[in-house]
């Protein structure tokens, strides 16, 4: 078990684990990139990272991480990708517990075996933004990222760049495995959830993103993650 602080804005080095590790905070907003998906945990969500898993913590608003570790050989999970879980009372209460300096082994044991038994994998899709690499594509991508409600087309953003729409739409593909309108809304949605997990409405999410109305916004969420915002972030199935 370990507990760091982390201050808003603030983010680990790129590093990995032999261990599994289960990632918390009580309070805050942690930030969890793994390769080009990045987790947006509050506390009602935690996340489990298999081991070697390459990965960097952050927070978006204050938070203490708080980190379970587990032996690949003693831990019945299989789960080879990053995997958001439901954190409620009794899970966070074990987390707590599992803190204290003074536990003794057989506790510990007793303790890590009911922690795995509660973890149930969040029913959602990760949303990924990959970064592009092709320099005209990535000067699209960070003003989008700068600003996701850019209300500007492929056709805008491509005179931009100087080149052609059909030369952008190419490209984006090429380098992102997207599509210029899904992977902007991969990163608005991206954005709102950070929004959301720090409790700012709907409404004034969806507009900051670029979104007309609220249900133009939940319908794209739902769409594209599996489930509502509240769904996601509440770890429950809506």
């Amino acid at each position: 078990m370990g507990s760091f602080p982390l201050l808003a804005g603030e983010w680990t080095h790129t590093h990995y684990h032999p261990q599994h590790q289960l990632a918390w905070t009580r309070s805050g907003v942690l930030g969890v990139a793994a390769g080009q998906v990045n987790w947006v945990l509050p506390p009602t969500l935690a996340l489990w990272l298999p081991a070697g898993v390459v990965h960097r913590t952050g927070a978006t608003r204050d938070a203490v991480l708080h980190s379970l570790y587990f032996e690949p050989d003693r831990c019945d999970v299989t789960w080879t990708e990053p995997t958001a879980v439901r954190v409620d009372g009794l899970l966070a209460h074990l987390i707590a517990h599992l803190g204290k300096d003074d536990l003794a082994d057989d506790a510990r044991r007793r303790a890590e075996a009911v922690v795995l038994d509660l973890l149930q994998p969040l029913p959602a899709t990760p949303i990924d933004v990959p970064l592009p690499v092709d320099e005209r594509v990535r000067a699209v991508a960070d003003a989008l990222l700068e600003d996701p409600a850019d209300p500007r087309g492929l056709e805008a953003h491509a005179r931009a760049v100087g080149v052609s729409r059909r030369t952008l739409t190419r490209l984006f593909v090429q380098d992102t495995g997207m599509s210029f309108d899904r992977w902007r809304t991969h990163a608005r949605l991206q954005a709102a959830l950070v929004m959301l997990a720090e409790g700012q409405p709907v409404s004034r999410v969806a507009h900051s993103v670029g979104y007309a109305t609220a249900s133009a916004f939940l319908a794209a969420f739902r769409r594209t993650v599996g489930t509502t915002p509240r769904g996601y972030l509440g770890g429950t199935r809506n």
